[in-house]
């Protein structure tokens, strides 16, 4: 027996029912093609929650893979009340398996959709994805595993080692607490509308315990004040945090003369138990 999600109409049909033309403001850029959409789900798997959160499912591209691929129960998290009507027949067909939550994902308390951890898959908006994954980095524990398709310029920095250019406080913040993959690119002509970046699929998945001992707030203070001024060597760039910069540096075995993408993640952590 074929699955009833499977006879739904096509995404396009979906589209121009409810007039969904991707907004902007909203950072939408829809996924289409279930090919890929069913190639994110499966890169998502096996699943680790009983709960898959996915945020902003527009038409529901992915929701439909997720579901098609076996995710036992989705919460999608949904602010446009046009897409939130669009995937009434979704969850018709969807038996139960799918909950559609109106709200600001920014503004979305996590535990009261399900309790943790919690397993996201999602292709998230442009304009809000650096923001949810700090957050989401911050209570890594109570994560499964994250997969989110993002600006490949934001995927880059997320993976980034030390001694690029890319490698900066989003890198430090993520991979203190995760270990990150990026998996694969999908390039513009697959969303509606294109937008003008190749996008990344890239894999968090929550470290048993962080990588070094520190306080997140003292070690965002440090990566900020070194990054701020990532050209000046370290002794200048810290000079806002202690007057003595220099001397506390070596206390950490730090050359004061080094910038800040050449410290390693457990060296901003020695700073950072320093505060």
């Amino acid at each position: 027996m074929s699955d009833p999600i499977e006879a739904l109409p096509p995404l396009r049909e979906v589209i121009a029912q409810h007039d969904l033309a991707a907004r902007k403001a909203l950072g939408q850029n829809f996924l289409l093609d279930l090919n890929l959409t069913r190639k994110i789900a499966r890169a998502a798997m096996p699943w680790a929650a009983d709960t898959v959160i996915e945020i902003g499912p527009g038409p529901g591209g992915l929701t439909r893979a997720l579901l098609l691929e076996g995710a036992p129960r989705v919460i999608a998290v949904e602010r446009d009340e046009r897409c939130i009507a669009a995937l009434q027949p979704l969850m018709a067909a969807a038996g139960g398996r799918l909950i559609v939550h109106p709200g600001d994902a920014l503004e979305t308390e996590f535990a009261t959709l399900a309790p943790p951890p919690w397993q996201v898959v999602a292709n998230l908006p442009y304009n809000i994805a650096t923001p949810l994954i700090l957050n989401w980095v911050a209570h890594a524990e109570q994560f499964s595993r994250i997969t989110v398709l993002v600006q490949k310029e934001v995927a880059e920095r997320l993976a980034a080692k030390p001694g690029g250019k890319t490698y900066g406080r989003l890198s430090v913040a993520a991979q203190w607490r995760c270990s990150v993959r990026m998996l694969f690119d999908i390039g513009p002509k697959a969303f509606v509308p294109p937008p003008k970046v190749t996008s990344t699929l890239v894999e968090l998945q929550p470290r048993v315990r962080p990588l070094a001992e520190a306080d997140l707030h003292k070690l965002e203070r440090v990566t900020a004040a070194a990054f701020n001024q990532r050209r000046k060597m370290l002794r200048a760039a810290l000079k806002p945090l202690w007057a003595d910069a220099d001397a506390r540096l070596q206390s950490a075995g730090i050359d004061p003369t080094r910038r800040a993408e050449t410290l390693s993640i457990e060296e901003f952590c020695a700073l950072a138990r320093l505060l």
